[in-house]
């Protein structure tokens, strides 16, 4: 079987973590890539990438590409899938998927009744430890799922260059979270959110109205309660936790030891299989896998774990959760 010719758009932090785990997978070959950093661009050559360009469009003109992996900056992102997708490009595109939900919509009409599938880079559906609760959970191990409870806290904030254009931390940081809840919710989803956000030890976010502390309370439309917790810093590291807890039990993913995944059900409170580390080291296992997802969704036709739906409705929720902090109120969620 050819290897599948995939071309690379952006090559900062997240794109070099793609590129290196491309280059590591037997069935691709990187045809091209593209940023306008010239040192961003050396990289790319000196992983033996042959061409490299300075814009989009010229990517996208490789003929041979049959899949486009997109990290540019998250305003480019919904303009850069529906060019993709109109030119008969598979597309992988992190999150978020825009931070112009119009765009999203616009783009979502115009590629409908094409071809291409369509993955968004929600790398902790992917995560052993995160997936293993799935699996669980829809086994019925713990009955009922009746509360999640998802904690997410960076071990120190990101540049504030980069901060300003993120769209806040809603819809960079806690859109993981809105994306896993759903994920766990299954064919429930949100119905509700209410929103609170706070600045105390880092007052820099003031001055881009943006926060270091957020919280929100969620409900379902089948009433499952979730509490998602996030912050921009933790002086103990990075620490990722979530805890579903239902009619007959509770399964937790977490960091108390190396990451793991513990099962508490009447018969059994301390079974435990060990996982993964901490943020790229953590989450290593799931960029190679949700990758590896992509091509399998490609040669084998089958839906992506985190489509373009969910990237859309991911966003509609942290857009709640902003004008739900603005109002100071619970705000209903319309996916419409």
């Amino acid at each position: 079987m050819e290897n599948l010719k995939v071309g690379i758009a952006g090559l900062g932090r997240i794109g070099k973590i793609h590129l290196n785990n491309l280059l590591q997978m037997q069935n691709v070959d990187i045809s091209a890539a593209m940023d306008p950093d010239e040192e961003a661009q050396k990289y790319a050559k000196s992983k033996g990438v042959k061409l490299v360009f300075k814009t989009y469009k010229e990517l996208l003109n490789v003929h041979e590409i049959k899949a486009l992996i997109i990290c540019t900056p998250t305003d480019t992102h919904a303009d850069y899938v529906e060019l993709a997708a109109l030119a008969g490009k598979h597309v992988f595109c992190e999150k978020p998927l825009d931070l112009n939900i119009n765009k999203i919509n616009i783009c979502k009409k115009k590629i409908s009744k094409l071809n291409p599938k369509i993955q968004i880079g929600f790398n902790r559906r992917y995560d052993p430890g995160h997936n293993s609760l799935k699996k669980e959970l829809t086994k019925g191990k713990i009955g009922k799922l009746e509360k999640i409870i998802i904690t997410s806290r960076d071990p120190a904030p990101p540049s504030i260059k980069y901060l300003k254009q993120s769209g806040g931390i809603f819809r960079d940081m806690m859109i993981h979270d809105f994306d896993l809840l759903r994920f766990y919710l299954g064919n429930d989803d949100i119905k509700s959110i209410f929103a609170y956000a706070s600045n105390i030890s880092d007052k820099r976010f003031n001055k881009i109205n943006d926060y270091e502390l957020a919280s929100c309370l969620l409900k379902s439309k089948k009433n499952v309660q979730c509490v998602l917790i996030n912050s921009r810093h933790c002086s103990f590291g990075y620490d990722q936790r979530v805890e579903l807890f239902g009619s007959k039990g509770m399964l937790i993913s977490g960091n108390k030891k190396l990451n793991e995944t513990e099962i508490y059900t009447k018969n059994n409170t301390s079974q435990k299989k060990p996982l993964l580390n901490f943020f790229i080291d953590r989450y290593k296992e799931a960029y190679k896998i949700q990758l590896d997802d992509l091509f399998r969704m490609i040669s084998k036709k089958k839906r992506p774990l985190a489509n373009f739906e969910d990237g859309r409705r991911a966003l509609i929720i942290a857009n709640a959760a902003n004008k739900s902090l603005k109002k100071r109120k619970s705000i209903k969620v319309n996916f419409n």
